[in-house]
């Protein structure tokens, strides 16, 4: 429990930071995750203060519901193309600002929203920050319906134990209507770009949770304070 209060104290001092790096008049990005939401909080306290954007484009319907209801104006890739800033968070930051997304499930519409965008800037606390990626936390993959099986074998030919997400009783669906296959590496990723090369050449994969060379900047949360890497 202790722990659990630590983290969230982390949580807030990256997001209030992060925030910090909005101007007037910018077009963002706003992540989805436990980190992305203490941001967002954070962003609804600035705007109540006076800071005015032009709008924020949500990653997943959740993060959306809660700019809302703090009064942060929403828009989209159609109506903004170019975002200036994003700001998410992440499962596993490595020391290359290599990241794993897609706990929550939103990797695809992260990836997107994070490619928009002029600058992408991660928030995480300490104990996402790994010297390796994979040794702790699955890589999500996200995949058509149909292609689950043939997926997963070749997969597994990568050297993955692969397990399809449930949500309850049933696959979890994203908001893509796609599922994730989460692969478990016993000794880690070794080489996440070959990996993610190898992976996207899967007939059937939709996305991969490596967001590899993308991050400007990464900002955790520890006992020490706030440490920046980039």
């Amino acid at each position: 429990m202790e722990d659990n209060i630590q983290q969230d104290k982390w949580k807030g001092l990256v997001g209030e930071a992060a925030v910090a790096l909005i101007e007037e008049g910018m077009v963002i990005g706003l992540g989805t995750g436990t980190t992305a939401t203490q941001m967002i909080y954070a962003l609804g306290r600035r705007i109540q203060e006076g800071l005015k954007i032009i709008g924020a484009v949500p990653t997943s319907h959740a993060s959306e519901v809660l700019a809302r209801t703090l009064g942060i104006p929403i828009t989209n890739l159609d109506t903004h193309p170019v975002l200036d800033l994003d700001i998410d968070g992440a499962d596993e930051i490595d020391q290359q600002l290599r990241l794993i997304k897609g706990g929550g499930g939103a990797l695809l519409r992260e990836k997107i929203v994070a490619s928009s965008a002029r600058r992408f800037v991660v928030i995480a606390d300490a104990t996402k920050h790994v010297a390796q990626l994979g040794q702790h936390f699955p890589l999500p993959v996200e995949v058509v319906p149909i292609a689950a099986k043939p997926v997963t074998n070749h997969l597994e030919a990568l050297g993955a134990t692969v397990q399809l997400r449930h949500s309850g009783d049933n696959a979890f669906l994203t908001e893509n209507c796609n599922i994730i296959l989460d692969c478990f590496f016993a000794n880690g990723i070794a080489d996440p770009d070959e990996l993610d090369t190898r992976i996207h050449s899967i007939v059937g994969v939709v996305e991969t949770g490596l967001f590899l060379h993308m991050a400007e900047r990464a900002i955790i949360g520890g006992p020490q304070g706030i440490t920046v890497l980039q």
